[in-house]
């Protein structure tokens, strides 16, 4: 076990830091937004519930959900533009402190890139610092199921990246931060994982991370000492 001096010492000194994208960075699961905009809401936000849960292999949930929402290019580019998701209270400014004190800031999510781009565009996060799946479509727009290839389709997928960024920038010292479980699995390769429970609380989540906060304001504070 490490100290929480020692946890809070290594987030203060990280070379980079990664933020899980739904429920975390933004209040929605991004997910579910989509299935409720094509109208097959609620068997998808049960599977959600089991994969955040880790009972499901996340590629196969992925697929499992994808199969029934078959979102087409037009209804994810009307979600984004009719219902952008919300930032969480807090975020806009923990992340413009990290860049200000030169930490490498990267967005990793299970969620969609088209999606997630957006949220890391309101944040002056590049394109470059992005993870996450790729929907594909047909050339008249409609689904075509997604990038299988790319690490975080994958269970383990967000500690493949975190282990990827360690080679290619030789980051000494990595924080993972998230609410789910595939965000706890993460660390290691993570020096740190910090626990997010501001928008939904996953008991796993809770119980065991070394350290778990409920509000992006703690993390600002150690930050400003």
């Amino acid at each position: 076990m490490v100290s929480h001096s020692e946890l809070r010492k290594l987030f203060c000194s990280a070379d980079a830091v990664c933020f899980d994208v739904d429920s975390t960075v933004i209040r929605e699961e991004g997910i579910d937004e989509l299935a409720k905009f094509c109208g097959v809401e609620d068997a998808v936000s049960e599977m959600t519930r089991r994969a955040m849960g880790g009972a499901v292999p996340f590629k196969a949930a992925l697929t499992e959900r994808l199969a029934l929402i078959r979102p087409s290019r037009e209804q994810v580019q009307r979600l984004i533009a009719e219902h952008p998701p919300h930032l969480t209270p807090g975020i806009r400014e923990l992340v413009s402190r990290l860049q200000e004190r030169n930490v490498q800031v990267f967005l990793i999510s299970g969620g969609f890139r088209s999606i997630v781009e957006h949220v890391a565009s309101k944040l002056n996060i590049p394109p470059t610092n992005v993870f996450a799946n790729r929907l594909k479509f047909y050339f008249n727009g409609e689904y075509a199921g997604f990038d299988e290839m790319q690490p975080t389709a994958e269970s383990g997928g967000k500690g493949k990246v975190i282990k990827l960024l360690k080679e290619k920038f030789q980051f000494k010292k990595i924080v993972m931060i998230g609410d789910g479980a595939t965000d706890m699995e993460a660390c290691p390769p993570a020096d740190v994982f910090i626990g997010f429970g501001g928008n939904v609380i996953r008991q796993q989540v809770k119980d065991n991370a070394e350290w778990y906060i409920t509000d992006f304001v703690e993390l600002l504070g150690e930050l400003e000492e």
